[in-house]
């Protein structure tokens, strides 16, 4: 595998390659410790998977039951409207779609953050006002700042994620619910919390009451991460009856697979599994920031989802000790060079049983400080220096040498207690800077610390692209 790292991870349209493709080049059919992709390692149970097994044959011969059949029963579980839900083939389908019918001309969203939030619009020609994150303020989301920048902006669509993807931030409810009020006005607000089941800071953190209610906005939720079995590919939106309706109607016949289907029929006999699954994810990711922040010069962020935001000790850069870990360590570890915000000093570590820990703290001594802990952290002399992702975010991180986003104007330190703007359409509520015409910004006008999808491609105009085409109990909550 050694000589192949490089190719590996160029050869790939993801962040990182397949687990499939890595078992294949490990030559002995068995693939690295996953740190990489977030899921859950303790759901399904064994149990579960033997009851797969003996159905392997029947799942994979015959056609599933209609995405409605699939839909109602997990709305039983979850006790929910089946009208108010519509369930995907994966968040990213959900995402598509949400786009291309509800997103006209403008999203805003933070960074850095899941990159399908970003992409996706901006391969459909829409203009992408990004906040930044600031590194200072752990990348925590002031909510009030973020409203202010909307304004200022003219953003017609919002998107938050919490916890958020890649840093694990946390956003408590009734801080979400007084944004949602004030965003009232915008076609859309997203609320994607595919990690949220991971979080503890609040007992019931959700906002999906408020998306069946309101007129303007959706929830989406992941199964695949919270389940441990992204492979199947389902995730689902809540939103009130109309959205979802739209949503559902585009969506193909038979988008939910057989696999898909099962699952969700064995949830109701395994709460209790799936609840202790989830609460041996949060004891563990304490015991995993203790073991990593005793690493000198590393840093973690506090975070609620099931995987910890790490920033390299100086000297370090991601891509060599992505590189190592994997070739030395059999540790796959995902280096964040190509998230929009993020840089290669960063890397987003997946919650794992103590026993893997372990081995990721020890590979990550000997890469980062030799044999000798503690010493000094040696340049980036080896590695492919590669970080894989989309072209325009590669040009983008080569040419700040891995430092981040040109033009990002640092915005007010976090915290600042300001209150959010009301639901106006019109005006603004900030003094505007003289350069910065009245209303909404045209398209290929840099705002005040966000890009456009022209200057992320690098152009100086827009080019659209071709259009590609209340939980109860343990569930959702």
């Amino acid at each position: 595998m050694a000589g192949n790292v490089t190719s590996l991870f160029r050869g790939t349209a993801a962040h990182s390659p397949s687990m499939a493709a890595l078992t294949r080049e490990s030559g002995d059919g068995a693939g690295p410790v996953d740190f990489c992709i977030p899921c859950n390692p303790y759901f399904p149970t064994p149990a579960m998977f033997d009851e797969l097994a003996v159905r392997l044959r029947e799942i994979v011969t015959y056609y599933p039951s209609s995405a409605d059949t699939i839909t109602a029963e997990l709305c039983a579980l979850l006790q929910l409207p089946p009208q108010c839900v519509a369930m995907g083939n994966g968040s990213t389908e959900l995402i598509t779609w949400l786009d291309h019918l509800m997103v006209r001309d403008s999203l805003a969203v933070p960074v850095p953050t899941f990159g399908r939030w970003t992409d996706q619009p901006m391969e459909t020609g829409k203009r992408v006002d990004m906040f930044p994150l600031q590194e200072s303020g752990g990348f925590a989301l002031d909510l009030a700042q973020y409203a202010e920048f909307i304004r200022a902006r003219g953003s017609r669509v919002a998107v938050v994620c919490n916890p958020n993807n890649p840093d694990g931030g946390f956003l408590h409810r009734h801080a979400l619910v007084q944004f949602l009020d004030a965003m009232a006005d915008l076609d859309l607000v997203v609320v994607d919390e595919s990690f949220l089941e991971f979080a503890d800071a609040e007992a019931d953190p959700s906002v999906v009451p408020e998306a069946v209610i309101r007129p303007n906005v959706v929830v989406l939720r992941s199964l695949g991460k919270n389940f441990g079995l992204h492979g199947i590919r389902f995730g689902y939106l809540v939103a009130n009856p109309q959205i979802a309706g739209r949503v559902r109607a585009m969506l193909p016949k038979w988008n939910l697979n057989s696999f898909a289907e099962h699952v969700v029929f064995m949830l109701r006999d395994h709460g209790a599994e799936y609840a202790q699954s989830l609460h041996q994810v949060r004891r563990d990711r304490l015991e995993m920031a203790s073991l990593l922040s005793a690493l000198p010069g590393l840093t973690v962020y506090p975070s609620q989802g099931n995987f910890l935001f790490v920033r390299l000790p100086v000297g370090a850069e991601g891509t060599v000790v992505r590189d190592r870990l994997l070739t030395e360590h059999r540790v796959l570890v995902r280096e964040c060079g190509n998230k929009i915000g993020s840089s290669s000093r960063f890397l987003r570590l997946v919650v794992r049983p103590q026993v893997d820990v372990r081995r990721l703290v020890s590979g990550l001594e000997q890469v980062l400080y030799g044999s000798r802990r503690g010493a000094a952290v040696p340049g980036p002399a080896t590695g492919t220096g590669y970080s894989s992702g989309t072209a325009a975010v590669d040009r983008l991180v080569s040419e700040t040498n891995g430092a981040g986003l040109r033009g990002l104007a640092a915005a007010p330190a976090a915290g600042t207690g300001m209150p959010l703007p009301a639901a106006v359409p019109a005006p603004l509520p900030m003094p505007v800077p003289a350069a910065m015409p009245a209303g909404p910004t045209p398209p290929g006008v840099p705002a005040r610390g966000g890009l456009t999808a022209a200057q992320v491609r690098g152009t100086d105009g827009l080019e659209p692209a071709p259009a590609t085409g209340r939980p109860g109990a343990v569930w959702g909550q």
